[in-house]
């Protein structure tokens, strides 16, 4: 048999029972308190009353008549009776001034001394006192009768404390009622309140939500994905350490608009929207992000919760495959192409001509090995020059001519580690890519590279990539815009579209460069970055600049 244990109370459950409890002490000390100080005020009232009632009977002219009577009982005793009767008071007493009774409400009483202090009122003074007597403890008022200058008698009034205590009694059980009261409605305000909170905090008690908190905590800060979280107003309520990296943010920023982020326009576009964004691929400072975004359910607008990822890498092999896929072909169709002209060489050996045959494969080599020559000549750095191969055998393909110009010169070794082959093929290769797409069809159809280096010294040197195209060229309206992700002006059925130049931005930023577009010679459009070799990626961001283009219908993007 288990034994279950008893899970804690609940948060809310906790709250209801410490406000109850304080509610009922509040009430309980506010009851105490007035129970207190209305018997005071009931003492203080029948004083009062009490000393009242006694002037009224010294200053009446009939006592002071009874008194110079042979027998003062006989009338004064009816006279207090009537008294006690219409004044509400226990007992009026009035006595000669040595203190023996003439009137009593017990008749066998009087004759007696009176019980209390009267030497006061001997002296001519009226006062009040709180005294056990006959009747019990009383509140009685003492004060002399005066007739003629002097003292004939003495009168005393007095409310029993039992009485009092009745008085305090009953304004004690219309306080209770009114604490019953408050209590009642304090427990169900309370539980209201609580009923709502326990559902706000899901039934968990204050160590469960602790907990949940630190276990929030630890996950954020865990886990390598950015996640951005939004309040109503496109602020910022949260963000990780991994939404920090990939945004490229620094500093406190909750309570920001995600406006003030500076962040790129179209990723922030991005965040700004209502309707949720699926995988969308948006660039960083320094990044290529897939970005969701999922609206708070609610009803209203209460927020959104932003999710990143990190694909620059991903890009980046992206690219790669898709150059070597380009490759392959492009080594496929020269392939065909060797397979015509081997033919070619074979028929005209079968028909008796060796001679041609061997001046017609001659040709084909020393053209093939021109180009490479040529390449190889103007740039020797391995990564570059096979770059440039390739793309020479794929325009090639598409009926573009890839010249590398005469003032290229790359030196192998040149090239600092600060500079890594990846980013130089992802500027160099969608450059070209670029170049090709914007040329084909054009007349003539030519794409024109160099790559050399400028300067001397460490901190002076930079190296040069100019992509030069015959195509239409890019409208200056449009010169900032060809930069940023998303524009493109190819069909819109053509996948991938206007990433290509983001990414060369991207890339010539992170290392400190520069990279403009302007009008190429003959036309078209010309793409010139220049990249420091000295401290690469110390410099800080540079935007693309536009001079002197020509005004056209936009180059292929």
């Amino acid at each position: 048999m288990h034994l279950r244990v008893p899970r804690p109370r609940s948060l809310a459950g906790q709250l209801f029972a410490m406000q109850a409890v304080l509610i009922a002490v509040v009430v309980a000390g506010y009851a105490l308190f007035s129970y207190i100080s209305d018997r005071g005020q009931a003492e203080e009232a029948a004083g009062r009353q009490a000393r009242a009632v006694s002037l009224a009977i010294a200053d009446s002219p009939s006592v002071a008549a009874a008194i110079r009577t042979p027998d003062p009982t006989a009338r004064l005793q009816p006279y207090a009776v009537r008294v006690m009767r219409d004044t509400d008071v226990d007992f009026v007493t009035i006595m000669n001034p040595r203190g023996i009774r003439w009137t009593h409400p017990k008749p066998d009483q009087i004759g007696r001394p009176f019980q209390g202090h009267i030497e006061r009122a001997q002296r001519g003074e009226t006062f009040t006192e709180t005294y056990t007597g006959t009747l019990g403890p009383s509140v009685r008022a003492v004060t002399p009768v005066v007739d003629d200058g002097r003292i004939v008698g003495l009168v005393s009034a007095g409310i029993k404390v039992e009485e009092i205590s009745k008085r305090a009694q009953e304004q004690l059980t219309a306080l209770t009622g009114v604490a019953a009261g408050a209590l009642l409605l304090g427990a169900v305000g309370t539980y209201v309140i609580n009923a709502r909170l326990r559902r706000h905090t899901h039934g968990m008690n204050a160590d469960e939500l602790s907990r949940m908190h630190d276990y929030h905590q630890a996950a954020l800060h865990a886990v390598r994905e950015g996640l951005l979280m939004l309040d109503g107003q496109y602020r910022v309520a949260l963000i990780n350490d991994g939404g920090r990296e990939l945004l490229g943010v620094r500093g406190d920023v909750v309570g920001a608009s995600v406006a003030d982020l500076g962040l790129p326009s179209p990723l922030t576009g991005a965040l700004l929207a209502s309707e949720p964004r699926v995988d969308e691929v948006h660039l960083a400072a320094e990044r290529v992000l897939v970005v969701n975004t999922s609206p708070v359910s609610g009803g209203e607008h209460r927020g959104t919760v932003v999710t990143l990822r990190d694909v620059t890498e991903l890009q980046s092999l992206t690219g790669e495959l898709n150059s070597e896929r380009g490759f392959t072909q492009a080594l496929r169709s020269q392939a065909h192409e060797a397979a015509n002209r081997l033919h070619t060489v074979v028929s005209l050996i079968e028909l008796g001509r060796a001679e041609e045959a061997v001046e017609f494969a001659t040709a084909e080599l020393e053209l093939a090995q021109a180009l490479t020559d040529q390449v190889v000549a103007a740039v020797s750095e391995p990564v570059l020059a096979a770059l440039l191969l390739g793309k020479t055998a794929q325009a090639n393909e598409r009926g573009v001519e890839l010249v590398v110009s005469q003032e290229s010169r790359l030196d192998d070794g040149l090239l600092p580690p600060s500079l890594p082959a990846r980013d130089l093929v992802t500027i160099l290769g969608n450059l070209v890519d670029n170049a090709v797409d914007a040329a084909q069809g054009a007349v003539p159809s030519r794409v024109t590279v160099a790559a050399y280096t400028e300067g001397a010294g460490a901190d002076g040197s930079q190296l040069v990539l100019r992509v030069s195209d015959t195509g239409a060229g890019v409208d200056p309206a449009h010169a900032d815009l060809v930069f940023q992700r998303g524009y493109s002006t190819k069909p819109a059925d053509e996948g991938g579209r206007g990433l290509g130049l983001a990414l060369v931005r991207q890339a010539v930023r992170r290392h400190g460069g520069t990279l403009t577009v302007t009008e190429a010679e003959g036309g078209g459009a010309r793409f010139e970055a220049r990249l420091p070799l000295g401290d690469a990626g110390g410099g800080g961001p540079a935007p693309a600049t536009v001079t002197g283009s020509r005004p056209g219908t936009g180059g292929a993007v």
